[in-house]
């Protein structure tokens, strides 16, 4: 399927890694011109080499926190004509209530939570006065499991999906659509890393850590492609009347009144 993408433009938070490189790297597949923001310029740098050697796109990295929202400001002067932003970056800590301190919770919902509120506050802006653009937002199902041992990313998550739905339900009066993807478990580096950790705290070793995701539904975790694929498909015109969504991609794990 021709996502008819090509020479569009697209900017893609915490795009050095995981989720968001995949989003790139498949957005750049399908002729988009990217330009990849992370706060770490050397994994940026191995991000934007290889998204070159794969596509004949134009590859731009900014090495910012976003968390700052100066950086914010600066990203839209000098990217303002972006017609797909990505909003990805944010690691939120595990935790029940009594093990994140406010000081952890708040540097965490500023860099994801008021980082993406900022970003959506300047490029809906700017796409509004075009009078198209598309944003989507890499939630998390945590808003939908409530898991109380990740309650900082549960509610910041449940923030972020109604922030999506409410500025997706008046969007299209200015021709603008905003989406959300809520992935649940994904084989990101991040998550490996947490796996082989704890297959090591339970007597294994490091490379048994695939052992604990066969609970999951296929006894495996989403990967980032597969993210990356979805997030292509929503901002393309083939899903022109899609906005104020949350797409779900957990393999029907926060539908199910059991954990696994």
């Amino acid at each position: 399927m021709d996502l008819k993408l090509a020479g569009k433009s697209a900017l893609i938070t915490g795009a050095s890694k995981g989720i968001g490189r995949a989003c790139a790297e498949v957005l750049a597949d399908e002729g988009c011109n990217v330009v990849l923001v992370a706060r770490t310029r050397a994994d940026l740098d191995a991000a934007m080499g290889a998204i070159t050697r794969q596509a004949k796109v134009r590859v731009d990295v900014v090495a910012a926190d976003l968390a700052d929202s100066a950086n914010v400001e600066r990203l839209a002067r000098e990217f303002p004509d972006i017609d797909i932003l990505v909003n990805n970056a944010g690691a939120i800590p595990g935790g029940a209530l009594l093990d994140v301190d406010e000081a952890r919770w708040r540097a965490a919902w500023d860099l994801k939570v008021f980082g993406y509120i900022n970003m959506c506050r300047r490029y809906y802006a700017l796409m509004k006065a075009r009078g198209t653009g598309v944003i989507v937002n890499i939630v998390g199902n945590a808003a939908q499991t409530h898991d109380p041992e990740y309650i900082c990313g549960v509610a910041g998550n449940a923030a972020l999906t109604a922030f999506s739905q409410s500025l997706g339900s008046v969007s299209p009066r200015d021709g603008v659509r905003v989406v959300a993807v809520s992935p649940g478990p994904v084989s990101t580096d991040r998550l490996i890393n947490l796996m082989r950790k704890k297959a090591q705290d339970r007597g294994g070793d490091a490379e048994s850590w695939r052992d604990l995701l066969k609970p999951l539904p296929f006894a495996r975790a989403s990967t980032p492609a597969e993210i990356g694929a979805a997030v292509a498909f929503l901002a393309c015109e083939h899903s022109a009347y899609t906005s104020g969504a949350v797409v779900v991609i957990d393999a029907g794990i926060s539908s199910r009144s059991f954990n696994f």
